[in-house]
């Protein structure tokens, strides 16, 4: 399926990989690029020299295109930003910041900026600072959300914008996909169905709790201190809801969930670890390749559309 995404990133589907930290590490990237998707490595806090060995190992394992998602809040993100140029990575894809201050760096060297959006102005402010694409992403997604739902958000950015734009929050399958093309996006990016891929490298007690989500199984902690992350329901998320109903500080807040991702994708530890999943958990029932994924979605997707 040829689409202003597939032909910017020089891919052969328009589907993306979350750069989901401690879970987008270069196994899984590798293979969604090697299944005609576009790989992401989630450099999240990791350090610049940790990155960079990421990247190699990636370019070991595929020769096709293959992206890193760089978190603006890393101490480390002026030197993650140089290892990319200097690395050669075609694609960059950010979030918790505005990438601006590495744009003329990364335009220079070819790379294609997209930065994840929440809200239109955000979107705007983008397109102005002269970036490739958009990944606009709803509330449904697991992990850091924005408020505003991906069937409303999609469309009033792609209205507002004139750069290609990619939809991510609450889509698994076939018919999310094909939604997502008929509000107007161009591509589409998940993160919590990738978790669950045989290549993904997520403990299998994590992927266990995912395959076993019911439709309400989700919930978001630290929304009255403007840090909503949607996760899946445990005694970690009990415990931070309560404190944060008891109006406990941040930093209270912040030390329960030190740590606690790696926790759970490396320890698998599903009691006091955070479970980063979306709203679309529910769906998931299946683990699969990420060749086997994408073709599944792809066919669905290509039946509904020509209907």
């Amino acid at each position: 399926m040829k689409t202003k995404i597939t032909e910017l990133l020089g891919i052969m589907y328009p589907i993306i990989q979350g750069g989901m930290a401690w879970v987008a590490e270069y196994h899984l990237a590798a293979a969604v690029s090697e299944a005609g998707g576009l790989g992401i490595i989630g450099a999240g806090g990791a350090p610049a020299s940790h990155v960079r060995e990421q990247i190699q190992k990636t370019k070991e394992l595929t020769k096709k295109p293959f992206g890193v998602n760089v978190m603006l809040m890393n101490p480390e993100a002026d030197e993650i930003a140089k290892v990319i140029v200097e690395e050669g990575v075609s694609v960059v894809t950010t979030g918790a910041g505005n990438p601006g201050k590495y744009l003329a760096m990364w335009k220079e060297a070819g790379i294609r900026v997209i930065p994840v959006v929440a809200s239109v102005g955000l979107a705007r402010m983008m397109e102005r600072a002269g970036v490739d694409a958009l990944i606009a992403e709803g509330t449904e997604s697991g992990g850091h959300i924005g408020a505003a739902t991906t069937m409303t958000l999609v469309p009033q950015v792609v209205d507002a914008v004139k750069i290609p734009v990619i939809a991510a929050g609450g889509i698994a399958d076939g018919r999310g996909f094909a939604a997502a093309m008929m509000l107007g996006a161009e591509a589409v990016q998940m993160g919590t169905r990738f978790v669950v891929a045989k290549e993904s490298i997520v403990h299998e007690n994590y992927k266990k709790k995912i395959l076993a989500a019911k439709d309400i199984d989700s919930e978001v902690t630290g929304a009255s201190h403007g840090h909503p992350v949607r996760q899946l329901r445990n005694n970690m998320t009990r415990e931070y809801l309560k404190l944060e109903k008891a109006g406990a500080p941040f930093e209270e807040l912040e030390h329960l969930t030190l740590g606690a991702l790696r926790k759970a994708v490396v320890e698998g530890d599903t009691v006091n670890g955070t479970l980063m999943a979306g709203q679309i958990a529910g769906m998931i029932k299946e683990e699969m390749t990420c060749a086997e994924m994408i073709q599944e979605i792809m066919e669905q997707a290509e039946r509904l559309l020509i209907k």
